[in-house]
């Protein structure tokens, strides 16, 4: 569904990815792990065209995405859940999720189609506070406030930015279950992220990134078999 070859891409004159190459199969759920800093948001922001690409070849439902702005990746079915959140806090949560609303398209298919009915059955809390403005919710409300935003574009492929990152460990278990349940369905999805619990419990592969390079390639138990891979690359 994604693959990236050989990815160069930086802001201004200096680079942050050098040479990054991955894929994400239909139905996967795959990881970017690694510390902060690392390359992973670089990476996102990349596929988004949010971040310029220098060198290298990206593609989307083998559709090379060199050249398309970023409302037209998400077009095509591409869902991005930024670090920061970018909730509109004056507007309530109804209007958050209305502002984001796209009928049946090229980015969505059959039954994958997102309704309000169906956020909220995913994320009840929202549900219970739909006047609520987006300013006046707490961290885990924003988060997943943003995560069901991003559905109701009816993605393909979700990338979800440290959605566990400044949150409360009762609040990650319950983001988990709920990202869990997306992965269920059958949503493709890539994680970024550093917290490796929140990542093993969600994730088939993943991929360590350091230093704006992949430094593994693997299955989470393979990982597990090299802990210097660990020390080096990651923060434990």
């Amino acid at each position: 569904m994604l693959e990236l070859r050989e990815v160069c891409a930086g802001y201004g004159d200096g680079h942050a990815l050098f040479g990054i190459s991955l894929r994400v199969a239909p139905g996967e759920a795959v990881c970017l792990l690694g510390r902060n800093g690392a390359g992973k948001s670089t990476t996102l922001k990349t596929i988004m065209g949010l971040a310029p690409l220098a060198s290298g070849h990206i593609a989307f439902l083998g559709r090379n995405l060199a050249g398309m702005r970023t409302h037209q990746r998400s077009r095509l079915g591409l869902g991005y859940v930024p670090e920061d959140r970018r909730i509109f806090p004056e507007l309530s949560v109804w209007e958050n999720l209305e502002a984001a609303r796209k009928g049946s398209g090229a980015g969505s298919s059959g039954d994958s189609n997102w309704t309000l009915e169906r956020i909220f059955t995913l994320f009840p809390a929202l549900g219970a506070m739909q006047r609520r403005p987006g300013g006046l919710l707490s961290g885990g409300e924003q988060q997943m406030l943003s995560i069901a935003r991003t559905l109701m574009g009816n993605p393909r492929l979700l990338l979800l930015d440290e959605p566990s990152e400044g949150l409360a460990p009762l609040v990650v278990a319950l983001l988990r279950q709920q990202i869990a349940r997306l992965k269920d369905e059958g949503l493709t999805i890539l994680l970024c992220e550093q917290n490796l619990g929140f990542a093993t419990a969600l994730c088939d592969r993943v991929y360590v990134i350091d230093t704006g390079q992949i430094r593994f390639a693997g299955t989470f138990k393979e990982m597990e078999a090299n802990p210097e891979l660990k020390r080096a690359h990651l923060t434990l």
